[in-house]
């Protein structure tokens, strides 16, 4: 893979240049307070930015946060991380209150060299995410104009054909962030020859958002261990009772056939805790998979679970993990997604954790972050690579 870097463009010199940055400062937000509630995106980000402001870049960084409908919605201003950016950055961020008008247009202009300007939320532009490419081009036109190049250190965003991440590159000086190299040097282990044993870990709740991957991974790992909501429509494929779990009954004849195919590389979970209700205070106890009452639904792993997965996972020499196995946010179903991280850092292996709610739940649960090896920023950007999939943002960078 051919990709010019950050280094490449600082060795050229970026003084008092306009450097455009795609960051991903899509954080979670508190519903009532609109605080931040983990700010491990912004801090993935500043090895790049510091760079660009020690080398007295104009900086001005844009990213997409939430799913607002390509226009205008407070609820997902980018004004909070505009000021959580500057306290990490220790230096104020110019805020522009649009994307590419008036505001952002002075914004930038009166940027100093090592000043940093952050533009409101891309996606209230429906030039943004359009399947118009003439549409998205032209938005891609006034972005570009913010820059002399540009910078892509937005890896979960890279799965995208969005303007910012797939129409920019094609009209800037372009290069990869940090983050991004990292990222793709990371999983280029995972899918080129990788220690073995390789053990993946799957949660989360949908087989269907997993097939793919599944697929992929299948014929390459050495073990694959199965938790979250998406556990029990493997085991109504074995022909177990599963309750009011949560279960695709169209995937049930697909999870029996990877069943099949597996050679014994899936392992699912022997017990699991199940409750009366979705709550944090219903009633639980943990059962065997093979004795779940029709009336409750299964919200964790259990114990016994939990000790062979570690098992599984003490042999590992690369690991990846996407997924949490059970309802972490919820402390009386946290218990499992806990194990199974605390195994995977106890491994004497290569870790992977792959972004999204495995991500999250390592910050939430108040695990060490550097006693993984890499966590991801895109859960599904990092899915894609692994499926084999042309990634629109690393292509457009390759170019």
């Amino acid at each position: 893979m051919s990709i010019r870097t950050l280094d490449d463009l600082l060795a050229e010199g970026v003084s008092g240049r306009r450097v455009l940055v795609r960051a991903d400062l899509n954080v979670p937000l508190d519903k009532q307070t609109g605080a931040i509630s983990d700010d491990g995106r912004i801090r993935a980000v500043l090895p790049t930015l510091g760079a660009l402001v020690e080398a007295g870049a104009k900086v001005v960084v844009c990213s997409h946060l939430g799913r607002p409908k390509g226009a205008p919605d407070p609820q997902f201003s980018l004004s909070p991380v505009a000021g959580r950016l500057g306290e990490l950055l220790g230096a104020p961020v110019h805020f522009a209150t649009d994307t590419v008008g008036e505001s952002a247009r002075s914004t930038v202009a009166d940027l100093a060299d090592g000043q940093v300007a952050l533009l409101e939320n891309l996606r209230f532009n429906a030039g943004e995410t359009s399947k118009d490419e003439a549409e998205r081009g032209a938005f891609a036109d006034q972005l570009a104009a913010f820059g002399d190049a540009y910078v892509d250190d937005a890896f979960g965003a890279v799965h995208r054909k969005h303007a910012s991440v797939f129409d920019v590159p094609a009209r800037l000086p372009h290069v990869a962030g940090r983050l991004v190299l990292r990222e793709v040097e990371v999983l280029s282990k995972l899918t080129g020859d990788p220690e073995r044993p390789y053990v993946v870990v799957l949660g989360g709740s949908k087989v269907s958002d997993k097939l793919a991957v599944i697929e992929a991974l299948l014929p390459t790992v050495d073990r694959l261990l199965i938790g979250g909501g998406m556990c029990f429509t493997f085991l109504k494929a074995q022909g177990l009772e599963v309750g009011t779990s949560l279960l695709e009954k169209d995937m049930v004849d697909t999870c029996r056939n990877l069943l099949e195919r597996a050679n014994g590389k899936i392992l699912l979970p022997v017990d699991v805790v199940v409750a009366d209700a979705f709550a944090p205070d219903a009633a639980h106890d943990t059962v065997r998979v093979d004795g779940i009452p029709s009336h409750r639904l299964g919200l964790d792993v259990g114990p016994e679970t939990v000790a062979g997965f570690s098992a599984a996972l003490s042999q590992a020499k690369t690991i990846f993990w996407n997924g949490p196995m059970g309802v972490f946010e919820m402390p009386a179903f946290a218990a499992g997604t806990r194990g199974i991280a605390e195994a995977i850092t106890k491994a004497d292996a290569f870790s992977v954790v792959g972004g999204g709610d495995s991500a999250a739940a390592v910050r939430a649960l108040g695990l060490d972050e550097s006693s993984f090896g890499h966590i991801s920023t895109g859960g599904g950007a990092s899915l894609e690579y692994l499926e084999g999939k042309t990634l629109p943002g690393i292509a457009a960078l390759e170019n």
